[in-house]
């Protein structure tokens, strides 16, 4: 983590996970934007009498690792690129910090919802043991099943939570965002690039929008497993994603396509 992040976190309210609990946003709106380091550190020094961050154990900045999972022939991926409005993504995340894991299955529907669905496994290697394959029977809207669907792409990245103090949206920050395809064995490292997700129900006010205008952030969607496939795996179709890893590499002062 940039230490200019942890210096200006260092001057926000803390709030605590079972505070957070009332604006998990499990059914919501997500609004995304992708921004620079340099960004970030403006954007920090603006939130503070606006936004709490999350604190656990005298720490509010935490890493995950998580693992996407499709079918052979990458139907979530392929949906995606294809601008299907319904699509699913199914993964595995760890919590490493603490070493929880879930498999979880995210659902966006046409009207720009996402759901998000999960049961905690004890690792990508118990998924059947856990009863991961009659979860993602019950709670997905997919042509396969569990057994058709393999580790595919993984990534790891620092996350830093922040919830306004009208407690009505949650933002998350991610930053330091690797890949690894586990198809191909290529890598890919997006260090320079900051993903801001804005979660809420609703349309309600958010104090973000007008900080993030105001710093010419706009809004721009991105999918880590779609992006991460996209660089790692050079004979999937990518034609849809082109704009959006020029517009990556220019943030990063990076050739990546």
């Amino acid at each position: 983590m940039d230490s200019r992040f942890l210096q200006q976190l260092q001057t926000l309210s803390p709030i605590s996970l079972g505070d957070m609990e009332s604006v998990s946003l499990m059914n919501r709106i997500d609004t995304k934007y992708l921004a620079t380091y340099d960004q970030l550190a403006l954007l920090l020094g603006l939130v503070r009498d606006k936004y709490m961050v999350l604190t656990i154990n005298d720490s509010c900045h935490f890493e995950y690792a998580t693992t996407y999972l499709d079918t052979q022939d990458r139907i979530m991926y392929m949906a995606h690129h294809n601008r299907r409005l319904t699509r699913q993504k199914v993964r595995v995340r760890n919590y490493v910090d603490t070493g929880d894991t879930f498999f979880e299955v995210k659902r966006k529907n046409n009207h720009g919802k996402t759901k998000k669905k999960r049961m905690q496994v004890e690792s990508i290697d118990t998924l059947f043991r856990d009863g991961a394959d009659s979860f993602l029977d019950r709670v997905a809207l997919l042509p396969v099943k569990l057994s058709d669907m393999v580790p595919y792409v993984s990534n790891r990245f620092e996350r830093i939570t922040l919830v306004n103090n009208q407690m009505t949206e949650r933002l998350t920050i991610d930053s330091g965002l690797s890949f690894r395809n586990l198809a191909t064995g290529n890598s890919c490292d997006l260090t320079g690039l900051v993903v801001i997700e804005v979660k809420r129900d609703g349309m309600c006010y958010s104090p973000i929008a007008d900080i993030l205008r105001d710093l010419r952030i706009k809004s721009s969607g991105f999918s880590k497993y779609c992006i991460g496939a996209a660089l790692t795996d050079p004979s999937l179709k990518r034609n849809n994603f082109k704009k959006k890893l020029r517009r990556i590499g220019k943030l990063i002062d990076k050739q990546i396509e």
